[in-house]
């Protein structure tokens, strides 16, 4: 996969979400944080995801979306459990996924991160197909963006400690470092 000087993944289905903005001027990209997300929650291979990204959310299609009512949320990619990727946002650009967060002392983590989605819970295990993907997208993201380092690559739970728990213990971190490793 490349990723051209705008941010956006070759051979990837790209999808027109509005929930980004600008990244403030001078700003690195030099963090990847990954997530985790179903709707409804443990239910894999529903559009809603796609529909939360999109704005079109329709909050009455299931009784635990009634506080998704007005949310407006969205990640650089999303991983589904076929190994599937769409891009919702591009690199360049800030997607509005860790909320209220901070790493290494900087506050306000969407200003320099990157947040890729993986279909799944904090108790299911990921499939190999999503490490497989999750693994080569990375690799691309760290030689586009060459100061997100292994270090720099955190769970939401990292940044947002207390407030979220995702990936979760189900994200076997050795076995995707280690395939990361072996990539490279």
């Amino acid at each position: 996969m490349k990723i051209d000087l705008n941010g956006v993944m070759s051979n990837t289905l790209q999808r027109s979400c509005t929930h980004f903005d600008e990244r403030p001027d001078n700003t690195d990209i030099s963090l990847l944080v990954i997530h985790n997300i179903s709707l409804p929650a443990g239910q894999f291979g529903t559009p809603f995801v796609h529909d939360l990204f999109m704005g079109s959310l329709n909050c009455n299609a299931h009784n635990s979306f009634a506080d998704l009512e007005g949310v407006r949320v969205s990640a650089h990619c999303f991983i589904k459990r076929t190994g599937e990727i769409l891009q919702y946002v591009p690199f360049s650009k800030r997607a509005w996924h860790a909320g209220l967060s901070e790493f290494a002392g900087q506050t306000a983590c969407n200003n320099f991160s990157i947040g890729i989605e993986l279909e799944g819970t904090d108790t299911t295990a990921y499939t190999l197909a999503q490490y497989k993907v999750l693994t080569s997208v990375v690799q691309s993201i760290m030689q586009r963006y060459p100061k997100i380092t292994p270090s720099r690559i955190v769970g939401h739970c990292d940044i947002a400690p207390g407030r979220k728990t995702d990936p979760g213990d189900s994200f076997d971190w050795r076995l995707f470092f280690n395939m990361l490793e072996q990539s490279s």
